[in-house]
C-alpha cells in the first residue's frame, strides 16, 4: 500500500550520487520540507533519514551515503554556517537557511572515525504565544525596562521559539536596542521599530559570557542570552538585570522553582544565599514548557499533514512581593502554593494547565496523570473543569 509519504517522496527529486556537496545538500533540504519532516539524519552506509510524525524512518528509494560525501555535506554546512572548518574530533553545532530561506540547525558529529549529521528544521515564521499555547498576558513582560526573564524546559521543548516570539513583540512595538547571544542563531529577525544586533557563538565571539561583558558596552536595551550554562553567565547576566537592562534567557530545568534551584546550585555554598537575595529583585518571570504528544482524542492525534501534533504545556510564575520574599528567604517548596492563588496575575501551574489540556481533549488522562507532580488531584481538577460543579 503506497503511503502519502511515500507519494510525496516518490514526486521528489531523489539525490544523485554524482551531484555537488551544495546541490545535495538543498535537495535533502527540499526534501525535508516537502515531506513536513522535523529532522534529517545522514550517516555513511545508509540512506538519509526523515523524522516525520515523530518516526524516524528512510526515505523510500535512496542509495546509501558514502563516508566522503556525508563528509562534504558537513564541510558544506560549515562553510554555510561560517563555522570554518571541521573540528578533528567532537562536534559543530551551527544553523544555515536552506530552500525558500527556511532555517534549518545542525550538528554535525564524529562516530567511529566517520561524520554523521543530524539536521532540525526550525519554524519559518514567528509564532505569537496564543499559536504557541501560552497566555498573551505574557506579552506584558516586553514592556519592562530591567529584570531577567527565563524560560525552561528539556531539549526541543521550544525554548527558543518562545524567545523569538517575546524579541518579536518587543521589535515591533518598542524602539529601543536589542542584543542576542545565539549558539547558533536560529531565527533572524529584521529591525522593525527596534535595532537588532544578532551574535553568534563561534563566528563572532568566543562564549557567551564574553559576548555577555562586551554587550553591556553595546548601549542595549535588551539582552538576549540563548542559555545561562556557567557561574561566569548566570553572574553578568544577573548583574546585567541589576543595572537597567531587560534580560531574556534559557535554563534547562523542568519547572519553574527547578529553574531557581538550578541558577542558584551553579555558585558555590557561600555565595548562594548573596545569590537568591539578587534573583529575588531581578527575577520577573520563569516560563517553564514541555512539549507533549496531542493524544486526547482519536481524531486529534495527527494534523492534516499527517504528522503527530505536539501540545505545549506550561508553568509560569510571576515574581511579585511574596514571590520575591520566598526565593530571598530560600522557601522553594512555597512557591507552588503562591502560585496556586496567583491566577489573576498571571501565574499558573504544570498540574493546572495539564488538566486543562486533558479536559479539552487535548491530550489524554494517562499523559496527564504521568505529567503531574500531583497526579492524585488531577481528576478533581479535570471533573472541575470540565463538569463544572455538578456531580
Amino acid at each position: 500500500m503506497t503511503t502519502p509519504t511515500d507519494q510525496i517522496s516518490n514526486s521528489l527529486p531523489s539525490p544523485e550520487n554524482n551531484s555537488s556537496p551544495n546541490a545535495l545538500l538543498d535537495r535533502l533540504l527540499e526534501r525535508c520540507v516537502g515531506l513536513h519532516a522535523s529532522d534529517l539524519h545522514l550517516a555513511s552506509g545508509m540512506p538519509p533519514y526523515l523524522r516525520t510524525g515523530g518516526e524516524l524512518k528512510p526515505i523510500p528509494g535512496d542509495a546509501p551515503l558514502s563516508a566522503i560525501t556525508v563528509t562534504q555535506i558537513a564541510a558544506e554546512l560549515a562553510n554555510r554556517s561560517r563555522r570554518g572548518q571541521l573540528p578533528e574530533r567532537g562536534s559543530l553545532d551551527g544553523a544555515v537557511s536552506g530552500p525558500e530561506g527556511i532555517r534549518f540547525r545542525f550538528n554535525a558529529y564524529r562516530r567511529q572515525a566517520e561524520w554523521s549529521i543530524a539536521i532540525r528544521r526550525l519554524e519559518d515564521r514567528f509564532h505569537n504565544l496564543n499559536e504557541l499555547g501560552l497566555r498573551t498576558d505574557l506579552y506584558n513582560l516586553c514592556g519592562l525596562t530591567d529584570g531577567l526573564i527565563v524560560v525552561a524546559g528539556p531539549t526541543g521543548a521550544g525554548k527558543s521559539t518562545t524567545l523569538a516570539a517575546l524579541i518579536d513583540q518587543i521589535n515591533q512595538t518598542r524602539r529601543c536596542h536589542i542584543v542576542t547571544i545565539e549558539d547558533p542563531i536560529e531565527y533572524l529577525h529584521t529591525p522593525q521599530l527596534s535595532l537588532i544586533n544578532q551574535r553568534q557563538i563561534g563566528t563572532d565571539a568566543d562564549g557567551f559570557h564574553e559576548a555577555l561583558v562586551a554587550s553591556l558596552r553595546q548601549d542595549p536595551d535588551v539582552i538576549l542570552v540563548g542559555e545561562v550554562r556557567d557561574l561566569d553567565t548566570i553572574r553578568t547576566a544577573i548583574s546585567a538585570a541589576e543595572t537597567g537592562h531587560l534580560v531574556l534567557t534559557t535554563v534547562h530545568a523542568g519547572d519553574c522553582v527547578g529553574t531557581i534551584e538550578r541558577l542558584v546550585s551553579v555558585f558555590p555554598a557561600d555565595e548562594q544565599p548573596g545569590i537568591r537575595r539578587q534573583l529575588s529583585l531581578v527575577l520577573r518571570a520563569v516560563i517553564a514548557q514541555r512539549l507533549l504528544l496531542g493524544d486526547g482524542s482519536p481524531t486529534g492525534a495527527k494534523q492534516a499533514d499527517g504528522r503527530s501534533r505536539r501540545v505545549p504545556a506550561s508553568e509560569i510564575l510571576i515574581v511579585n512581593t511574596g514571590i520575591a520574599h520566598l526565593i530571598a528567604s530560600g522557601r522553594s517548596a512555597q512557591i507552588y502554593s503562591a502560585m496556586e492563588t496567583g491566577g489573576q496575575e498571571g501565574m499558573q501551574t504544570l498540574d493546572s494547565d495539564l488538566a486543562r489540556l486533558w479536559a479539552a481533549d487535548e491530550i489524554s488522562e494517562l499523559t496527564a496523570m504521568h505529567q503531574a507532580r500531583d497526579p492524585s488531584l488531577m481528576p478533581e481538577r479535570h471533573r472541575t473543569l470540565k463538569f463544572g460543579n455538578r456531580r
